[in-house]
């Protein structure tokens, strides 16, 4: 069969070739999965109104947590599946397949219940205002079955890619996003369905997702499918997809709460603006940062592979390989806001105040980004070696130990000094950086007997 085919090539391909085959689609995919919330934005902002985007804003922290169990399956279970085909047990592989799905609807189903009976609290929690909670609700109480289905999309594709087809993961993705980017402007302009409209756009285009994901794993030419034996609970299957997927599950939970700190801090320092100058300097971040983790999501299936196969030759090299390439990464955005900061500044806005402040803003948080390169792919390694505390600790790093309380030590410091506050919190970034990155490296060398047969490989 082919996708089996495929699968034997993570054994017996030029690493770089490999990583070339799997990195592109999945960094690809991370950059079109920005294109929902993008295009809701853009439409709901020129289509309905200026609270119609706070009632949206207000969700975003909603649907990231939710996003968040999506990580917990789906990089979890792609990760397990990756080291299990390596293993050459594709039994145990099906089992992988038919627990995550029920592992999805377990956790998936009863989150989307929990939001919809306590819709209004939750929105009044995240700030949500007389004036703005209308919107929100509005936009939520379709979005949520689409968010449901993003979960299970996230988890199918990432078993797609898992599986040796990257480039069908990645174009089940895109077919989603344009089908979105097509839908928008009809419901909210055309039929005149308000905010309403891009939930709607938005829970289609995932249901059609979904759907593709599905016929992937029901085809008969798929040589690990959907199998009836594999559908019986298995707790052991679940404690294994849970512990690799808690990494990015906390990340992301984590980062919800970081930014909230950040906020209130740079409110306190500088302000409304200071605030958005760190809003545009994380979306430039994002975009690198995208670009790394599609590397790793590269790197994943290869790694998994040859670590269940026990070729640590090849662990290592991909590893170091994908550790080159994020680093380089890191290095051009060193370079960009060294050289320009405030043209990427300006990309996002034309007020001059703003730019001022979001110079050195963008070159605080992103000067360090070679560490931070170091630090996800570190992080994302031993996730998909099946090193889940490695994992959680080297993932959680920069944002829950260090930054959470740099951003209130650093102003603090500056301040008792005489110098700018704010310039603290910005260098509480670049700090944490450095930081998370030495962690990592504490934590590879402790853990470098993963390169060599001298261990139990579970």
């Amino acid at each position: 069969m082919e996708s089996a085919n495929k699968t034997k090539e993570l054994e017996t391909r030029d690493i770089a070739q490999l990583l070339w085959i799997y990195a592109l689609p999945a960094v690809i995919s991370q950059i079109i999965s920005s294109v929902y919330n993008i295009a809701d934005r853009i439409f709901i902002g020129q289509g309905v109104g200026a609270l119609a985007i706070a009632g949206l804003a207000i969700t975003m922290p909603i649907m990231n947590i939710i996003h968040a169990f999506g990580s917990l399956i789906g990089v979890g279970s792609a990760a397990r599946m990756s080291i299990i085909l390596g293993k050459k047990d594709y039994n145990w592989a099906e089992n992988i397949l038919g627990n995550s799905m029920v592992l999805t609807f377990l956790l998936g189903i009863p989150v989307m219940l929990m939001c919809y009976l306590f819709m209004d609290d939750i929105l009044m929690l995240f700030g949500a205002t007389a004036d703005s909670i209308q919107y929100a609700k509005e936009y939520m109480l379709v979005i949520l079955p689409g968010m449901f289905l993003t979960t299970l999309s996230l988890n199918l594709t990432g078993l797609i890619r898992a599986t040796g087809d990257p480039g069908k993961s990645m174009w089940i993705m895109v077919i989603g996003a344009i089908l979105n980017i097509i839908l928008d402007p009809i419901f909210i302009f055309v039929l005149h369905w308000g905010i309403a409209g891009a939930a709607w756009a938005t829970t289609i285009s995932m249901s059609i997702t979904a759907v593709l994901s599905i016929m992937h794993f029901i085809k008969p030419t798929t040589f690990i499918r959907f199998k009836k034996h594999a559908w019986s609970p298995r707790l052991y299957i679940f404690k294994n997809i849970l512990m690799i997927g808690m990494s990015p599950f906390l990340m992301n939970v984590a980062a919800s709460g970081v930014v909230a700190l950040m906020n209130a801090q740079l409110i306190k320092y500088g302000g409304d603006l200071a605030v958005g100058a760190y809003g545009i300097a994380n979306t430039f971040g994002s975009f690198l940062v995208m670009f790394i983790i599609g590397v790793c999501q590269g790197m994943q299936p290869i790694a998994g592979y040859s670590y269940g196969a026990q070729r640590f030759e090849r662990l290592k090299k991909i590893y170091t390989l994908t550790l080159k390439v994020n680093v380089l990464c890191g290095c051009v955005g060193t370079i960009l806001v060294l050289t320009i900061p405030s043209y990427l500044i300006a990309a996002f806005t034309t007020d001059a105040e703003l730019i001022n402040i979001g110079t050195p803003a963008i070159q605080f948080m992103v000067v360090m980004f070679p560490f931070i390169g170091f630090t996800i792919t570190n992080s994302q390694f031993f996730m998909s070696i099946d090193k889940p505390w490695v994992a959680i600790v080297t993932g959680l790093s920069r944002q829950v130990l260090f930054l959470a309380p740099m951003c209130y030590i650093m102003p603090s410091v500056f301040t008792s000094l005489g110098w700018n506050g704010l310039t603290g919190v910005w260098t509480s970034a670049t700090v944490c950086d450095v930081l998370g990155a030495v962690l990592a490296g504490s934590l590879l060398f402790y853990n470098r007997k993963v390169f060599s047969a001298t261990q139990n490989i579970g």
